[in-house]
């Protein structure tokens, strides 16, 4: 399933920054989802909370930007904005 992917895809890259930034929680999480990557704010969310369990960013929040712009060159993707980590 393609949305599976896209969404296992985020939650690996926002573990990788955690890791980096050497915490144990992610806090929130904001992204951009183009308008023609074919799924919803609330679709998407439900996929993240799901593939975010058991994960560092399991319980974060997840902030949709929805990007209306279908001629956008990254109108069919699912972008990366920020990761917010709880420190210590």
């Amino acid at each position: 399933m393609h949305e599976r992917s896209l969404v296992n895809d985020l939650v690996h890259r926002v573990e990788a920054v955690a890791t980096g930034a050497g915490v144990d929680s992610v806090l929130s999480v904001r992204v951009r989802l183009g308008a023609l990557a074919h799924l919803s704010p609330e679709h998407l969310a439900g996929h993240f909370h799901t593939a975010a369990a058991g994960t560092l960013a399991e319980g974060a929040d997840l902030v949709v930007e929805q990007d209306d712009d279908i001629g956008a060159i990254d109108a069919m993707d699912l972008r990366l904005i920020s990761v917010d980590v709880a420190e210590g």
